[in-house]
């Protein structure tokens, strides 16, 4: 859970706190809840509380024993802007994060409201720097990368991203990740539940009431025709697990599209336990899903003609090829 990883688009995870709650169909089938609680009531266990929110402060020091430079996953067990995790204990983690500028850090969210709150506000960089003095004072203290966020600078190896499994989520939680200081901003498109369209943003519109939003085609620089919007990388993927929900490849396939346009990375982590016919799988559950993510079991002559075939084979079998390629591409920070 920390040192070695299966993820396949970091090197390892970091946990500071475990446990969550559920905000979005995403978090229906969440691996991480699933694991936590086999273990709730064991007494002694790491996880005895299963999946509530807990605290790891022994695990706050843990990147300092890291010689070598990595991509780090931060909390890939809980989610650091959830409610009930303290100011002051988020803080020391990004004093951490401050004290140990030879690793990328890879911060995800689906608390958006929160992560804009916390890290638009000078004051929370005090905070982070109070924190620091206080509980790692045994440590070279260089807070020149503190200061510069106090300037508005975000902290150079610290990566964003926001958890967007359709275009509902994608609405509400893109636009606080571009409002938000980052070196670089991502998307967590997985599970993928449905369309998203990466050509929109919502803005709000000016008017005498200053209400009123609006989806609008947008780029990174005015006319510029790469980037959206500041956004730099896009990790896509199915779901796994035994109630996983399929993925329409025809999703996928407008993601990894609209990522080449705007020259922006595209990662495919997995097809999840399900992949499509077409692609060599001819075993397994039958499963015919339309681009609306409605399941029409066996009536194909009743679906509509955008069906494709799945086949439950298997996160293994389904493998992470789309269309004879694999997409494995990292953003390198300028």
């Amino acid at each position: 859970m920390a040192d070695n990883t299966t993820i396949e688009w970091t090197d390892s995870t970091w946990n500071p706190v475990t446990g969550c709650t559920k905000v979005s169909p995403g978090c229906d089938n969440c691996y991480a809840e699933t694991f936590a609680e086999r273990w709730r009531g064991t007494n002694g266990h790491h996880f005895e509380n299963g999946f509530d929110i807990t605290l790891r402060p022994e695990r706050l020091r843990l990147p300092m024993t890291w010689r070598t430079p990595r991509r780090v996953f931060l909390d890939s067990m809980s989610d650091l802007f959830h409610t009930d995790i303290p100011d002051a204990y988020i803080a020391q983690a990004f004093a951490v994060m401050a004290l140990t500028p030879q690793h990328t850090y890879q911060i995800l969210t689906k608390r958006h409201g929160r992560m804009k709150a916390l890290l638009s506000s000078p004051s929370f960089w005090h905070l982070v720097a109070d924190q620091g003095r206080e509980h790692f004072t045994g440590c070279q203290e260089d807070w020149l990368a503190v200061g510069a966020m106090l300037g508005g600078k975000p902290l150079p190896n610290m990566w964003l991203g926001v958890s967007v499994e359709d275009q509902k989520w994608a609405d509400l939680r893109i636009p606080a990740l571009l409002e938000t200081p980052a070196a670089v901003r991502f998307l967590s498109c997985e599970p993928l539940l449905g369309p998203v369209d990466l050509k929109r943003a919502v803005i709000p519109m000016g008017s005498e009431r200053g209400h009123g939003l609006t989806a609008s085609y947008v780029h990174a620089d005015g006319c510029c025709q790469r980037r959206f919007h500041g956004i730099d990388w896009v990790i896509a993927g199915g779901e796994s697990g035994p109630k996983a929900r399929p993925m329409h490849p025809q999703w996928l396939r407008e993601l990894r599209d609209q990522c080449r346009w705007a020259d922006v990375s595209f990662f495919l982590k997995q097809w999840g336990e399900h992949a499509p016919e077409d692609h060599g799988h001819d075993r397994g559950r039958l499963i015919l899903l339309d681009t609306q993510g409605r399941c029409w079991d066996q009536e194909e002559a009743l679906a509509p003609h955008d069906t494709v075939r799945m086949r439950r084979v298997g996160k293994k079998s389904a493998g992470r090829i789309l269309d004879g390629q694999t997409h494995g591409a990292i953003p390198t920070p300028t």
